[in-house]
């Protein structure tokens, strides 16, 4: 993480979710902003835009125009920012109206004053990394912020695929699937699979079997740097979702390839962020 003194002059406001608090929120996110001084726009892809009287604009303008992103909700609103606006290289700062929000950090009551200390220049950057996804050398923008995983597609069916790491064989195994997830994701999905919690600084992707047919298999971690290559052995019906967003349909003998993308997620937060406070709080740690 590093301390950055970078002003905004323009910020965009978006959100996935339609509700009257992230309503309410958006108009208090404005007021402040517009206080400030600062350029406001609000993207017409966000839930909650006829109830916000303002004009509105497309993410491509968002995009070319704005030099922060402010998305309002959980997890889920922010990786959809990252998907559509962060991956484009623009900052995403989140604030929290979820329950186990990672990545938006910033409480409603905490808003005014949060805002001024970061629109100022007082905040801290943070770069994350996105996994691709790359299906019989073809690729389709399959990009995940959080994790890639192989999976059957039903309850209680197992998957037979062969794991290859840098061209090296690793294993057979049958299991419901793998899930592959960068240091962001060990505290999504793979985390309900007692998956390690990887700070975000160790740069390293982790490989997690999901209920095994074998009493040894157990997590593990590679270098960011890795390439993760893996084919079905067996004729079963599978799929590649990515952030629970894409759900793509494999078939015996795909190859699919794992690698660190090219693009990074710049996330914003205020200067007294830290991993370990965030874990205390959503995980009830010393509780």
């Amino acid at each position: 993480m590093v301390k950055n003194k970078k002003k905004f002059q323009s910020v965009a406001i978006y959100s996935s979710i339609k509700s009257k608090k992230v309503t309410q929120i958006a108009l208090q996110v404005k007021e402040v902003l517009e206080h400030l001084g600062i350029k406001i726009f609000v993207s017409n892809s966000s839930g909650f835009t006829k109830e916000f009287s303002v004009r509105t604009y497309s993410d491509k303008y968002i995009i070319k125009n704005c030099d922060l992103l402010i998305a309002i909700g959980g997890d889920g609103t922010l990786l959809s920012s990252a998907r559509k606006f962060g991956i484009n290289g623009i900052p995403v700062l989140g604030i929290n109206l979820g329950n186990l929000g990672f990545l938006t950090d910033i409480a409603p009551e905490d808003l005014t004053n949060s805002l001024k200390e970061i629109t100022s220049g007082r905040f801290v950057k943070e770069e994350r990394f996105f996994l691709e996804a790359i299906i019989n050398n073809k690729r389709h923008g399959n990009l995940a912020l959080n994790e890639v995983v192989i999976h059957s597609g039903s309850i209680a069916q197992l998957i037979e695929y062969d794991l290859y790491i840098n061209e090296e064989f690793v294993y057979r195994q049958k299991a419901d699937g793998l899930i592959v997830s960068t240091p962001t994701g060990s505290t999504a999905y793979s985390l309900s699979g007692n998956g390690p919690i990887v700070h975000p600084k160790v740069k390293a992707i982790t490989l997690l079997s999901m209920f095994p047919h074998s009493l040894n298999a157990r997590p593990l971690l590679v270098d960011e740097n890795t390439e993760i290559r893996l084919m079905l052995s067996k004729k079963e019906k599978a799929y590649l979702s990515l952030d629970s967003h894409k759900n793509l349909p494999l078939s015996v003998k795909d190859e699919v390839i794992i690698k660190k993308a090219t693009s990074n997620l710049t996330l914003i937060h205020p200067l007294d962020h830290n991993f370990y406070s965030a874990c205390r709080t959503k995980l009830s740690w010393s509780s």
